[in-house]
């Protein structure tokens, strides 16, 4: 571990300062500094979209298909537009000319690109989706509106089966292509024929990752306000990434970006599922320039549930090949995503199945790999990004794989793994990743010292004898973070990247941090501010950061897969310093000696040797701008400073254990213990850290024992409330013990990786684990989906019977 530091929970972080010189002396960047964004919710005054109110403003209600594929033949409107408050029925026909149409594609020659009205007003594909706006003076009305409408429906029959949409014969799911297959890639790397062929064992798995969802507490909303004078836009959205958004609703609506204001201010969750541009986010603004009036939409939630996007919906075809000595030679594998009636905008239904793919070798040390994705569409929701994307059911197929293989061994699964990692330093992995060095094996090591392994099984044995079956689970994982340029291409998603920071000292000397980031609960305000106040040398309290707002911050890519602290510290840091030294500058003539004298901390710049000789950092930032002639000659005023920042790959890491006890006779699975070590370079705020593994995991734990989105075989939608699509509360997250090993980035500003996903993408496979070795008491246990409620675990315990 000489490349990395151990440090135990709850501990104020002090990494090795090797990065950088802003590391080497910080005073905030590692400590666990308290939220500073959370009065604001605690005191119930954060302001949500739906919060809005403007004058004269209308709602908006959808007409939502109730069948997975029909023809409208006609939409009478005579009698909701005879309802006392509506004011607009809008259809396909009304909206020519007000938005455009919606084109969603990647730069690569496998994808075939979809174009698409924003309403679809003549083919229904998939229940939920949107036919139809009734406009009323509020959304009780609108809603009868909706009630009211006369639609004629042809149904026809739906295509729900992804493997059947990708045979030569299948039906259409969209009849303006000649395909439902959005992209079809295979990738190659190695001797993987020969070496399969020459193996000495080969294991396979069939593994369907279930299909599940954000839940955001905050469900989806739009605002639309168009200036009748000069034809600007003001938009409030529910969305993770408003500039991004921006620019993808400026041409359909056909708007210049500087006349468009997005304001995504306080939002209640979003974990990927906010970060496309969805139809309603086309439609709303349309809508208002049709009836010449602001206008509100509100997601409920079974429309949440059934129209939003869905995700996760993996199947997994995996082979493995070992040698005699028990080393994995080649990994081999087919993913096919379950897509919806068209791709979601920007991400695509690749976002599950590829990174799946990408990622296959994930912390092996391989010799080659072969991988074939599919893309499927089929009369379902529309697939798209949700924390871990399709990282997390590869990950999943790989490791209870991986488990699997160390039973039918008689192994150690941990053992198993150890034999077969990457080393600590930098890797490149057999798809072409490149990883900046990790604790790989240190992590799994500090995980087994956190729950006394070799004594929690012993104490498998103990309670076995006793008729209790206690199972332990493992899933050791890697995870790509920082998604720019470059993370994005190793990923296979040839898309560009923007992102920046400024940074500007005040007259007063207070600081104004902006970034073109979103934080809506993962603690910017804080940690953006521990990172600007250690750049500049200056008080943490005197630091303000702005996002969310297109008008008042600056442009950049917006929060999704683990890459604020990397892309927008970094860029906060390479501002920083350009301020820093202007400062320094400023000060070093001011008093009349050498830039090379003058230390600036806390706030304060001080003549090195005369503690006595110093000015505050309000006296500096005056100075800067009313200074005049006391300023240096040639030195610009504005002690301000904008940078941008794409960072290289950086890959995060870390381990999770799991600990449940199942109870035989009605298939309940206790969920007892979580321990996990990550290592995510250096930390921002330990307890931050923290917080975000915690959540995820809890996400994982849902994904592999509670969520999912149900379809019957007619293609009618199953998960329509909360009632029908359950996640953990408190009271089914277990406790959950977070350790922390540091091996800063090698390539990264000050060495900091992102972490945001690692805890979805690896729980539910350390669950899955526990639960199959529990039931391998029973006889031979193979987990092929998730999730698992009591019903399935009991069937998982009368095969292993069976096979005894």
């Amino acid at each position: 571990m000489a490349d990395s530091e151990v440090l135990n929970q709850g501990t104020n972080v002090q990494p090795d300062a090797e990065a950088t010189d802003i590391l080497e002396r910080r005073k905030y960047i590692g400590m666990n500094v308290l939220r500073t964004e959370d009065p604001v919710y605690l005191m119930g005054r954060a302001k949500y979209t739906d919060d809005v109110q403007l004058p004269g403003m209308l709602h908006a209600a959808f007409l939502r298909s109730p069948h997975p594929h029909a023809r409208v033949r006609n939409i009478g409107t005579e009698r909701a537009m005879g309802i006392p408050g509506v004011r607009a029925v809008i259809t396909q026909s009304d909206l020519d000319g007000v938005v455009g149409p919606i084109t969603t594609a990647l730069a690569r020659p496998e994808v075939v690109p979809v174009t698409r009205p924003a309403l679809d007003s003549r083919v229904a594909r998939y229940v939920g989706q949107p036919i139809a706006i009734v406009v009323g003076t509020s959304r009780y009305l609108a809603e009868d509106g909706v009630d009211a409408l006369d639609v004629d429906w042809e149904p026809r029959e739906p295509l729900l089966d992804a493997e059947r949409a990708l045979e030569p014969d299948a039906p259409l799911v969209r009849e303006d292509m000649t395909t439902n297959n959005f992209a079809h890639i295979e990738f190659q790397r190695g001797e993987v024929d020969d070496l399969f062929a020459n193996a000495d064992r080969v294991f396979r798995k069939r593994f369907h990752h279930g299909r599940c969802s954000a839940a955001p507490l905050e469900n989806r909303g739009v605002i639309a306000d168009w200036d009748q004078v000069s034809g600007d836009l003001t938009l409030w959205s529910s969305n993770q990434n408003p500039h991004m958004l921006r620019t993808f609703l400026g041409a359909p609506l056909g708007i210049a970006g500087n006349k468009m204001r997005v304001i995504a201010d306080h939002v209640g969750g979003g974990f990927g599922l906010k970060a496309h541009a969805f139809d309603e986010d086309h439609l709303i603004p349309a809508a208002a320039k049709v009836v010449g009036a602001p206008v509100k939409w509100t997601e409920d939630r079974y429309e949440h549930l059934a129209a939003s996007l869905h995700s996760k919906d993996v199947i997994i075809e995996l082979e493995i090949a070992m040698d005699a000595d028990g080393r994995f030679l080649a990994f081999r594998g087919h993913y096919i995503g379950v897509g919806g009636a068209h791709p979601s905008h920007p991400w695509t239904p690749l976002l599950d199945p590829l990174p799946a793919a990408t990622l296959l070798p994930s912390l092996y040390d391989i010799r080659a790999v072969g991988y074939v994705v599919d893309a499927p569409m089929t009369n379902r929701c529309p697939s798209g990004a949700y924390r871990g994307v399709g990282w997390t059911a590869g990950h999943a197929a790989r490791e209870t794989l991986i488990d699997d293989i160390a039973r039918e061994l008689g192994q150690d699964p941990i053992e198993l793994r150890l034999r077969n990692l990457i080393p600590d330093k930098p890797f490149v992995s057999v798809t072409g990743m490149k990883y900046d060095g990790g604790s790989y094996a240190g992590a799994i090591r500090k995980v087994k010292e956190m729950v006394d392994y070799e004594a929690l099984r012993a104490r498998q044995v103990e309670l076995r004898k006793e008729g209790r079956y206690l199972g332990i689970g493992w899933s050791p994982w890697v995870e790509p973070t920082a998604w720019g340029t470059e993370m994005a291409k190793a990923n296979g998603f040839n898309s560009e990247f923007f992102d920046a920071a400024s940074l500007t000292v005040e007259p007063d000397g207070s600081i104004t941090v902006t970034t073109g980031c979103h934080n809506h609960g993962q603690a910017h305000y804080t940690t953006l501010a521990q990172v600007a106040a250690d750049t500049l040398g200056a008080p943490f309290e005197s630091v303000r950061v702005i996002e969310n707002d297109t008008e008042r911050a600056v442009y950049g890519s917006g929060t999704f897969a683990s890459r604020v602290a990397v892309v927008a510290g970094g860029a906060i840091m390479r501002a920083g310093k350009e301020v820093r030294e202007k400062i320094i500058r400023l000060a070093a003539h001011a008093m009349e000696v050498s830039p090379d004298d003058i230390d600036l901390a806390d706030g304060v710049a001080t003549v090195k040797g005369v503690p006595d000789k110093q000015m505050t950092m309000q006296q500096l930032g005056f100075l800067a701008y009313y200074g005049g002639s006391a300023r240096p000659p040639d030195a610009e005023p504005m002690l301000a400073a904008t940078r941008s920042y794409d960072p290289p790959e950086t890959y995060s890491n870390g381990t999770i254990l799991a600990t449940v006890e199942i109870d035989a006779q009605t298939g309940k699975v206790d969920l007892q213990h979580i321990a996990c070590c990550e290592d995510c370079g250096t930390m921002l705020n330990p307890m931050v850290v923290e917080g975000q593994m915690q959540g995820a995991i809890a996400q994982g734990i849902g994904g592999a024992m509670y969520e999912s989105l149900a379809y019957d075989e007619t293609g009618q939608f199953l998960s329509s409330s909360l009632m029908d699509y359950l996640y953990p509360t408190t009271c089914e997250v277990p406790p959950i013990e977070v350790g922390h090993i540091q091996t800063p980035s090698t390539v990264t500003e000050g060495g900091i990786k992102g972490m945001g996903e690692s805890g979805n993408i690896a729980a539910g496979t350390a669950v899955l684990n526990a639960i199959a070795d529990a039931i391998s008491a029973f006889g031979k246990v193979e987990i092929t989906t998730n999730p698992l409620g009591p019903n399935e675990v009991l069937e998982l315990i009368r095969r292993a019977k069976a096979s005894a």
